[in-house]
């Protein structure tokens, strides 16, 4: 199969390539209640070496720059209690952290979740958190821009491999608060 955006030698529906999955993305594929059929989620395998953005995309297109999404763990503290978040932002751009995650949090101090925290709280690697399954009670706020794209480059849960997903599937993830102005 040829994916919809990129050059990958290795495409095909993500529900097919489940044992290169995190159990919790894995999970949320195999319960998947889209408006988006499920096999239209694409896996693209990739060397994990260059799973961060900037490596990815020289290697397999700078156009994928415009077309690729980071998905990064937040917490929003209040007094004693914390909440922890998921942003989903063009790669292009950077999370309003101090500004709109805080408002939309209610939290009087918003920041990146420790590394620890991240990764011991999604099942997912370092580096390749994605919003497909997430714990579902999170908030997940998602760019306007991620949603009005018609194919979008996000991570895997692992940081082999790639999901590419239509960008209106965000929208519809448990939690989801599409938000104008999120990337910056």
């Amino acid at each position: 199969m040829r994916a919809p955006i990129g050059t990958f030698d290795d495409a095909r529906p993500a529900i097919d390539r489940l044992e290169l999955l995190t159990p919790p993305v894995a999970d949320a594929l195999r319960g998947w209640h889209g408006d988006v059929p499920v096999d239209q989620l694409i896996f693209v395998d990739s060397d994990p070496a260059i799973a961060d953005t900037a490596g990815f995309v020289e290697h397999h297109g700078r156009e994928l720059l415009d077309q690729s999404a980071n998905c990064v763990v937040v917490a929003g503290k209040r007094g004693t209690g914390s909440t922890l978040a998921a942003c989903v932002v063009l790669s292009r751009t950077r999370v309003d952290v101090n500004g709109l995650v805080r408002k939309e949090l209610g939290a009087r101090k918003a920041s990146f979740a420790a590394r620890d925290t991240a990764t011991g709280e999604t099942g997912m690697e370092y580096g390749g958190i994605t919003p497909i399954g997430l714990p579902a009670d999170w908030p997940l706020l998602v760019d306007a821009a991620v949603v009005d794209l018609p194919w979008v480059l996000v991570g895997s849960g692992r940081r082999r491999g790639k999901l590419i997903v239509p960008g209106k599937v965000f929208a519809g993830l448990p939690g989801a608060r599409v938000l104008e102005g999120l990337g910056v």
